[in-house]
């Protein structure tokens, strides 16, 4: 198995990141390697003997808690794992059902979606039919309702939690496509045989029907109004934000900081190009609402996954600074850090005030965090 970068950065073609810049980061570097040990070390005491942390029902927190602990400067790629990361890996294989979902109560998507990004980051051929095997799952939950089109039904060409009786949604559809992207050189090589794949034609209108942005979004609810233009929405005709009665009578969906980036990351790995006015319309609405005090439009809820998707979305579009509301240039990479480092608890961990969407769990939340700041320090321009 070729040796794979930790989120296989996927620069936008013609970006390139100066590489002056690395110099003034080497302060910051040290701070997130001493961050990421204190946080592994942590983390470690809070694995089960079984292999598993937390909650066995829900493999998604072993895995993250896995994929953090493969972040720490002590794990090297050609050497054996830590005992305590291989046992924890051999109990998320053992999770593995015969469809190839890695899940127990519900939820395949999510938790098949983050442990196939667990298991690419070892890099360990051993991993590679159980990985190919979980792509194939995840390709499988890909609606389309067999209308005359494709994308008739808001919910085709989207992804849901795993169940096609409910919805999609934007949040479950960017975990999936983050990992078949980073997977993706599993299969490239054609070892495991002809493989599946997305439609991605479904899959970009899908993506295009959560952004507020009239000339792309076909939905009569998508608004170029200045608040929301550009950014995205956790479903098409659904934003956890709310909702506003605009000036013309219509209703207005409201952008919201999580799922812009997840948007622009999923745009990414689906190859639109940085000229694309869907790229550039949430880019623009990511500068003019740039915020590490929270969640913008949502306050403290999922701040640490706004967080985590964040680092992965400005450093898969390849962008150095971004670019503010005013002017302004911002320093992503040194103000995220900051804001993540000054946030770490005396024991290593972190946690969030607010427990929306699991985050009063302090491994789901530590977890979170060292991918973010693993992130960060591997979009450092070297």
């Amino acid at each position: 198995m070729k040796l794979l970068h930790f989120s296989l950065i996927v620069f936008m073609a013609g970006t390139v990141l100066p590489a002056t810049a690395a110099g003034s980061y080497v302060s910051t570097r040290q701070e997130i390697h001493q961050a990421i040990a204190r946080a592994n070390r942590w983390l470690a005491t809070q694995q089960k003997p079984e292999g598993y942390w937390d909650d066995p029902e829900l493999p998604a927190i072993t895995a993250l808690a896995l994929n953090a602990g493969l972040r720490d400067a002590g794990v090297k790629p050609a050497e054996p794992l830590p005992k305590h990361l291989d046992t924890g890996f051999t109990w998320l294989l053992a999770q593995q059902k015969e469809n190839g979902g890695i899940f127990n109560r519900g939820l395949s998507v999510y938790n098949t979606a983050v442990s196939v990004s667990a298991l690419t980051a070892a890099n360990r051929s051993e991993y590679e039919p159980a990985i190919v095997k979980a792509r194939k799952h995840l390709i499988s939950q890909q609606w389309d309702l067999g209308k005359p089109k494709e994308t008739d039904n808001l919910n085709d060409g989207g992804i849901g939690y795993g169940s096609k009786d409910d919805h999609t949604d934007l949040s479950n559809t960017y975990l999936a496509i983050e990992a078949l992207a980073l997977s993706n050189e599993v299969i490239a090589d054609g070892k495991h045989g002809q493989q599946p794949d997305l439609d991605w034609k479904a899959a970009l209108t899908f993506l295009s029907r959560c952004q507020n942005l009239e000339s792309t979004n076909d939905q009569e609810w998508a608004s170029d109004d200045a608040q929301n233009k550009g950014g995205f929405v956790y479903a098409p005709g659904q934003s956890k934000a709310g909702e506003e009665k605009r000036e013309d009578g219509r209703t207005a969906l409201r952008s919201y900081g999580s799922m812009s980036y997840a948007g622009l990351l999923s745009l990414v790995y689906a190859k639109v190009g940085k000229d694309d006015p869907r790229v550039e319309a949430v880019k623009e609405w990511l500068g003019a609402n740039y915020t590490l005090t929270e969640n913008p439009g949502m306050g403290a809820q999922g701040l640490f996954y706004y967080y985590q998707v964040m680092s992965k979305a400005l450093t898969a579009a390849g962008v150095d600074k971004l670019k503010l509301k005013g002017g302004r240039e911002a320093d992503w990479r040194e103000e995220l850090a900051n804001a993540l480092l000054t946030r770490q608890r005396e024991d290593g961990s972190w946690i969030n005030d607010n427990g929306r969407w699991m985050e009063s769990n302090p491994v789901l939340v530590t977890s979170y965090t060292v991918l973010a700041l693993g992130q960060i320090l591997d979009s450092i321009p070297q």
